[in-house]
Formats: structure tokens, C-alpha cells, sequence
């Protein structure tokens, strides 16, 4: 790929169309920060969520409805990023999930359009999962943003992708949520939707904000009010909020009200009437959790956050990248970053971009942002207008459907596989099917599945067993007739070498369930 970094020449030359330190005078509502605090802070965010993924990696989605107990060891060591770079640099998804973005900013500037963030990550050669892989598959068939990433054509749209995805957004829009929430619409919406998308809103405007305080009670408060109030979103991180003080040297405490409340997945079909909880708002609560008990403190926010379990490599990568923004690169605790500099010029995994590259691209952006947004570049400091949060607009995903049975493939142990056909009845308003194509013979094939729909065919999927490829989640249906429906799955060309198998099918109807009272 090819790129100019920003060097300390190319900052020269963007400020010789501006004015000069001695020409600024004080001027309420804006932000002034030398250039090298602000590079300071990017290199913080940047490199803190490295440190957080690789910290949580080992516990990803291994405490699933639980947390861990303090006495549960989570192992650093010098040498351990350096050693976790090259023996398990998948894990690093989230983050080159993020440089694909940062790349087509580079590549086509910051006015790029919605098709081609999605056309980059669709045609990418990494392997992908829930909203992410949904959207993908959507794309390549001709779906585009924000199509793709609309609940009723993605089951997965609340899920957790463009929340740990989001960062870049907000590390290059410095005290400007306005600004990084745009770039959250053209982007987020080509895999997310409703709560899913608030996800990578509420992240990219914590990193604006921790620009510019040291209070994580303030860049908490003032990202959420970036969410409508009406969301189930908002209102599960401002119950976090008001457990915090009620709960203030508990976090477990809230932790169980979390769960009490807020656990109930609905829409991706991996997740629901299970532990694992792969959605937005959960584990948003749990990315605030640690920043609020952590209060600052880089060791206690990564382990609170990773402690409380499902998503906990992301979402301590989350925690740890906006307190890493707010302390800057050089007051991250020594024995979190002494390993970093043996691995800021590895290239990320599926793509040409490092740590060192990712620090300047950040900062090319972020200047020319600050400028975009009214503000001013001098040759060794900036100004920045600072944005009050405002709301994005209300989205809500799956209204009206509320997952009430659920019918087993076989059994919970095995999948059904469908020779020739299966059939299922239910009473309610829909459906989503957790199955896949398999291959029995380790090469690629397609299985070419009818959906009938009460007796009507509704839709016929070609089904194929390339994980890159893979329609992940092969059928739902929302918005039906309240009633009762029969579907019938029939496999056109039974193939021994290939076959459609059905782990679970889930149901929905248009009310909740009454509460339990014993």
C-alpha cells in the first residue's frame, strides 16, 4: 500500500496556511493542545487497546453468564505481546478490522463513501463473524449499506461488531463526537443497526471525549448523551451509571443487576436462551463497568473489565484504549507498554499497517478534522472547537418479537442433518434458523436449499461450505402473520459430499413473556 506518513515536515507544511501560536488568543468553547500531546494521546489509544486485547485474549467468551473471581490468575509478562504478535495474531481482529477502515480513509480520503468501507472489509480475505460476516455475505450478494446491516436483513444487527470496530472514529475527531458519530453512520451502518450501532457510537465518542478530562464519570455521561434516550441501549449504560452510585466500591454488585436486567438476548440466534451474549449493551456495560469502578486506574479498568466476562478481550480493549487516550502514550504504567516497541512495526495481520504507521495516519486525520471542523493547525499546536454531544437518530431493532420456544436440531448435542427435507410448526410472528452448510470431504460445495413458508415458496438460498463465503445465519423471517405457520427446509440435490444442517430453530411471538413471581 502506498501511504505518506505525517512527519514533522508534513506538519510544517500544513501549517503554513495557518496562523501561528502568538496569533491565538483564548476563546471559549475551543481546545488548545500542542501537537505532541495530541499525538501523545492517539499513541496512547492506539496502543492501550493492544495491550487490552492481548490482556482479555485468553478469557474470550470462556465466562459466559458469570465472572471471574479475583483469585483467577490472568497472565502478563515481558515478552508477552511480543510472544502473543507472533503465536496468535488472529486476535487481533478487532483492530485490523479498524485499519481496513483507516486504510480507505487514506486511500480515498476522508470523504470516502459508504461502499467502499464495505466493499474492503466484504472482499477481504480475513475471516469474519456475526453482524460482521452477515454483513459480508449481504454485500457480496448485492445488498449495499445500510441494507446490510438492517435487522430485518441481518440478525446479527445488535450485535457487538462495529462497537470494537468504532475506535479510529473517535481518535481522530478529538473533542468533535458530532464529527466521529458521521463517520459511525457512514461506516457502522454497513454491518450494524439500532443498539448494535449505538455500540460503535458510544465508543467513538468516549475516545472523543477522553481528549480533554481526566474524569471518566464526565467522558461516560457525555458519550451516552451522544445515545436517544429512548434506546434499550441508553438506558442499560445509564443504569450502570446509577448502580456505580448506589454500588460505588462494588462492582460485582452492579455486575448482577447488569445480569439481572440487561442479559436477554433477542436477536442473534447463537446467543439466544444461552449464556453467551455476544450483544452490544451488555458488554458496553461491561466496557463502562471497568471505567467507572476503575476509575482511572489503568490495571483495575483492564481487570474489571475483562473479569466480567463474555467479550472479554474486546471489551478490555475498549476500556483500556479510551483511558489510554485520556492518559496518553507516556503515562501508560511501564509494565503494560515495555513490550511495545518490539512489536509497533509488525504489520497487523491481512494488512500493510503497523502501530507506528497507525499512530501517524491517526494524527494526518485527526489534524485535518480539527481544520474540517472549524478549528486551527499552527505549526506546533492546535485548536480545536469543541461539539456538544447530540443525539444520533432513534433506531430500534426486532420490535414486536420476543423469542419464546426454540426447537433442536436433534437434540442439544447434535444438529439435524437434512437429507431431503424438515419440517417445523409453530404459533407466532417468526423465525431465525442457527445452521450451516458442512463439507464431508474438505473441499467447497454449495447446497442449494427451499424455504417453503406455510406451504409457499418463500426463498432458496444457495448455501455455500467456504467459511469466507458463508451465509452464517442461512434463514429467518420476521413481521409474519401473528399465527400459526409451518416451514418446510428441502435440499434440491442431495449431495453425499456436502450436507444443510440445523442446530436450532427459534421462535418468536409479539408479546413478552409473563414474569416469573416464584
Amino acid at each position: 500500500m502506498t501511504r505518506t506518513l505525517l512527519t514533522s515536515a508534513t506538519i510544517l507544511a500544513l501549517s503554513l496556511a495557518a496562523c501561528s501560536p502568538s496569533d491565538i488568543e483564548r476563546v471559549p468553547g475551543t481546545v488548545d493542545m500542542s501537537i505532541e500531546e495530541l499525538r501523545d494521546k492517539i499513541k496512547g489509544g492506539w496502543a492501550a487497546q493492544v495491550i487490552g486485547v492481548t490482556y482479555g485474549g485468553p478469557t474470550e467468551f470462556q465466562y459466559n453468564g458469570t465472572f471471574m473471581q479475583d483469585d483467577d490468575p490472568i497472565a502478563w509478562y515481558d515478552g508477552y505481546l511480543t510472544e502473543t504478535f507472533h503465536r496468535n495474531p488472529g486476535l487481533y481482529d478487532d483492530i485490523y478490522m479498524d485499519l481496513t477502515f483507516v486504510d480507505v480513509l487514506e486511500r480515498e480520503g476522508l470523504d470516502a463513501p459508504a461502499t467502499s468501507f464495505a466493499r474492503a472489509f466484504a472482499e477481504a480475505p480475513y475471516p469474519l463473524w456475526h453482524a460482521n460476516q452477515m454483513a459480508r455475505y449481504n454485500i457480496l450478494s448485492g445488498i449495499e449499506p445500510p441494507s446490510s446491516g438492517h435487522w430485518r436483513n441481518n440478525p446479527h444487527a445488535d450485535d457487538i461488531d462495529f462497537q470494537i470496530e468504532a475506535d479510529f472514529a473517535g481518535l481522530m475527531n478529538p473533542a468533535m463526537p458530532n464529527s466521529a458519530a458521521g463517520f459511525c453512520d457512514t461506516i457502522g451502518h454497513t454491518m450494524n443497526y439500532g443498539d448494535g450501532w449505538y455500540g460503535g457510537v458510544f465508543v467513538a465518542a468516549l475516545y472523543a471525549e477522553a481528549f480533554t478530562t481526566s474524569d471518566v464519570n464526565t467522558v461516560v455521561q457525555r458519550a451516552l448523551s451522544m445515545i436517544p434516550k429512548e434506546s434499550l441501549f441508553y438506558q442499560t449504560i445509564a443504569d450502570v451509571i446509577l448502580w456505580h452510585a448506589r454500588y460505588p466500591h462494588d462492582w460485582r454488585q452492579t455486575w448482577f443487576e447488569i445480569q439481572k436486567k440487561w442479559s436477554r438476548e433477542v436477536g442473534c440466534p447463537e446467543g439466544v436462551f444461552r449464556a453467551f451474549n455476544i450483544d452490544a449493551r451488555i458488554n458496553a456495560a461491561y466496557v463502562v463497568l471497568g471505567l467507572l469502578y476503575g476509575g482511572g486506574d489503568f490495571d483495575l479498568t483492564l481487570s474489571i473489565a475483562t473479569r466480567a466476562g463474555q467479550d472479554s478481550d474486546c471489551n478490555p480493549a475498549t476500556a483500556a484504549g479510551i483511558l489510554g487516550t485520556m492518559l496518553g502514550y507516556d503515562d501508560i504504567p511501564s509494565k503494560w507498554k515495555s513490550d511495545l516497541p518490539n512489536v509497533e512495526s509488525i504489520d497487523f495481520p491481512y494488512t500493510s499497517i503497523s502501530l507506528s504507521d497507525v499512530y501517524d495516519l491517526s494524527l494526518e486525520h485527526a489534524l485535518s478534522l480539527i481544520e474540517r471542523n472549524g478549528g486551527l493547525v499552527t505549526t506546533d499546536s492546535v485548536r480545536i472547537v469543541r461539539q456538544t454531544p447530540e443525539p444520533v437518530p432513534l433506531e430500534q431493532s426486532f420490535v414486536g418479537h420476543y423469542p419464546f420456544d426454540q426447537k433442536w436440531g436433534i437434540n442439544q448435542w447434535a444438529p439435524l442433518t437434512v437429507k431431503t427435507e424438515a419440517v417445523y410448526e409453530f404459533d407466532g410472528v417468526g423465525f431465525v434458523v442457527d445452521g450451516r452448510a458442512v463439507t464431508r470431504d474438505g473441499n467447497e460445495h454449495i447446497v442449494i436449499v427451499d424455504l417453503y413458508v406455510d406451504d409457499v415458496l418463500e426463498q432458496t438460498v444457495e448455501l455455500t461450505t467456504d467459511f469466507r463465503r458463508r451465509k452464517n445465519t442461512p434463514f429467518w423471517q420476521y413481521d409474519m402473520a401473528e399465527g400459526s405457520h409451518t416451514l418446510r427446509f428441502v435440499v434440491r440435490i442431495p449431495n453425499d459430499a456436502a450436507n444443510f444442517e440445523i442446530n436450532r430453530v427459534i421462535f418468536y411471538r409479539s408479546q413478552p413473556a409473563p414474569a416469573a413471581t416464584h
